[in-house]
């Protein structure tokens, strides 16, 4: 488990979650109101593309007495097409002007210095380490899409960065989104008062499309170097996503660690591969991950990003007395073990779990109680790089080798637009190797 902070008991915490859902779903879209800290809060996006526009519009709508001040972005269509977004929903509260629109690899550190108080980190996720700790660095509050890295030694530097944010005083809240919905607290709470029993294994399925297929390389405009071109697919290059499984499946993967109270697990194995052909990319377009925890539990994670294929994004958690099942239906269930009758459902009605972890960072940080979540945002993405990783080698991976993993897969830090850059080949089970 992650030295950042230690794992608050299941039950607390859950418990916590839903109350605070409850009472921040009631007082939203003004937070602000009868607060202890009611100052007018300046918002920086770092990455305009459609998480990044849809993370700004969440946190305007769960603060009123916010305001987005700044943006940066390599690509001036992102910015403007997310800003005409923006100021057609929010209109006098964007006052994002020419001069605190940055543009470049570099404008990250234009933006920190712009007097933002809050950073909203939605950029591929290969960046995320470089921008989290810059942003720590400059004293902001920190709103961090997941996942938290591509990488260990990525996800290290969050570690490190979420602890100075600790002791500095200022927020970390995570873009894991289920832990923010309200219907899956209930969930999670009702399996952490024991309704199911013990648990004793998790099925987790994300069955879906490709999110942005490769283009073809008659695409690539011959002004492009390696880098804007990888950018303009980020989706398709481990270094930049972190693979299918590590950026997309890990939402799934985050739940397990839920269930499981952000345990270590003992050890995984994988399959995975690619059966569509692309064009460039080094990606697969499916996985099956198989986590051991202690106790001889299993968590099991399977997904896929192809067309024309049957699309599911669900939940089985088995335990000794019944089943609870999340993503079959509008709301999640429980059943006893020889009943067909359902025990339990969630009938409230459900939240917007995009919009709450804004509303929850806002009030943390009005409150004078900044949230962290860097310990169970860095131990998710550590459990995907690690489902990764076995399907990569395939290799039965422990916990303590890729918690020791040096596997870099690129140098982010030191890359310059008109980079030339080749990514890691396509991985092969067998002979990739486990670094």
């Amino acid at each position: 488990m992650n030295p950042i902070l230690p794992a608050s008991p299941r039950r607390q915490f859950l418990k916590a979650g839903a109350a605070a859902g409850v009472a921040a779903t009631v007082a939203f879209p003004n937070i602000s109101r009868g607060a202890d800290d009611s100052r007018r809060l300046k918002v920086g996006l770092i990455g305009c593309g459609g998480r990044g526009t849809g993370a700004a519009q969440d946190a305007m709508t769960a603060d009123s007495n916010v305001e987005l001040h700044a943006v940066a972005d390599v690509f001036p269509e992102s910015v403007s097409t997310s800003l005409r977004s923006l100021k057609e929903a929010f209109r006098d509260r964007v006052t994002v002007d020419e001069s605190r629109t940055f543009l470049g690899l570099d404008a990250y550190q234009k933006m920190l210095e712009s007097g933002v108080d809050v950073v909203l980190l939605a950029t591929p996720p290969g960046f995320r380490p470089l921008h989290f700790e810059a942003a720590v660095a400059a004293g902001k509050h920190v709103f961090c899409e997941k996942p938290t890295g591509v990488d260990i030694p990525g996800v290290k530097r969050i570690i490190a960065a979420a602890e100075k944010a600790k002791s500095q005083g200022t927020a970390v809240v995570s873009g894991f989104c289920w832990r923010r919905s309200a219907s899956r607290r209930a969930a999670f709470e009702q399996i952490a008062n024991g309704v199911i029993g013990d648990v004793t294994s998790y099925y987790a399925t994300y069955y879906t499309g490709p999110v942005k297929p490769m283009q073809p390389a008659s695409a690539r405009k011959a002004e492009w170097s390696d880098i804007e071109w990888q950018l303009r697919n980020w989706m398709n290059f481990s270094w930049l996503s972190g693979d299918s499984f590590v950026e997309q499946a890990v939402h799934s993967v985050d739940k397990v660690g839920w269930a499981f109270q952000d345990k270590d697990p003992i050890s995984c194995i994988a399959t995975g591969g690619r059966q569509v052909p692309a064009e460039g990319g080094n990606i697969y377009d499916h996985f099956s991950a198989i986590y051991e925890f202690p106790g001889g539990i299993f968590g099991h994670v399977a997904s896929r990003q192809q067309t024309k294929c049957d699309n599911e994004n669900a939940d089985y958690i088995r335990g000794t007395k019944g089943v609870c099942v999340i993503g079959k239906g509008s709301a999640p269930y429980i059943k006893l073990h020889g009943s067909d009758d359902t025990f339990w459902r969630y009938r409230e009605e459900d939240n917007q779990m995009y919009t709450q972890e804004h509303v929850e960072l806002f009030q943390s940080i009005r409150s004078g109680k900044p949230l962290n979540d860097g310990s169970w945002m860095t131990h998710s993405t550590m459990l995907g790089i690690m489902g990764r990783t076995a399907a990569y080698t395939g290799k039965r991976v422990t916990w303590d080798q890729i918690t020791n993993s040096n596997d870099d897969l690129a140098p982010e830090d030191s890359f310059k637009w008109d980079s030339s850059f080749t990514p890691t080949p396509m991985p092969q089970p067998g002979v990739t190797p486990l670094v």
